[in-house]
C-alpha cells in the first residue's frame, strides 16, 4: 500500500477531494515524523509503539576482507505492535 492508496481510501471514505485527503495524511505523517526526530514516543492506541532507540558502538567485521572495523554508535527506530494489532493479524 502505497500513501496515494491511503489518501484514496480517506477520501472515499470522508467524501473529501484528493487535494484535502493528500494534506491531511501529509499533516499526520509531518506530525509523526516530528515526535520521533524529538526523541518522543508515540503511542497509537489499538495500534502500536514508535520508539527511538540509542546504539552504542560495536565491533564488526568487513564480510569482504575479515578486517575488523568499529560500527559507529547511532539511533534506530523500533515498533512495537499493541496487543489488538497482534490478535488481528493471527486470527
Amino acid at each position: 500500500m502505497t500513501k496515494a492508496d491511503i489518501v484514496g481510501i480517506i477520501c472515499d471514505r470522508l467524501k473529501c477531494s484528493k487535494k484535502q485527503g493528500t494534506e491531511v495524511v501529509e499533516l499526520v505523517f509531518e506530525t509523526m515524523k516530528d515526535m520521533i526526530e524529538g526523541g518522543e514516543t508515540l503511542k497509537i492506541s489499538g495500534f502500536g509503539n514508535f520508539d527511538v532507540k540509542q546504539k552504542a558502538d560495536r565491533r564488526g567485521r568487513n564480510p569482504q576482507t575479515g578486517e575488523e572495523i568499529t560500527i559507529e554508535a547511532r539511533r534506530i527506530l523500533t515498533f512495537k505492535p499493541s496487543a489488538l494489532l497482534k490478535k488481528a493479524i493471527n486470527e
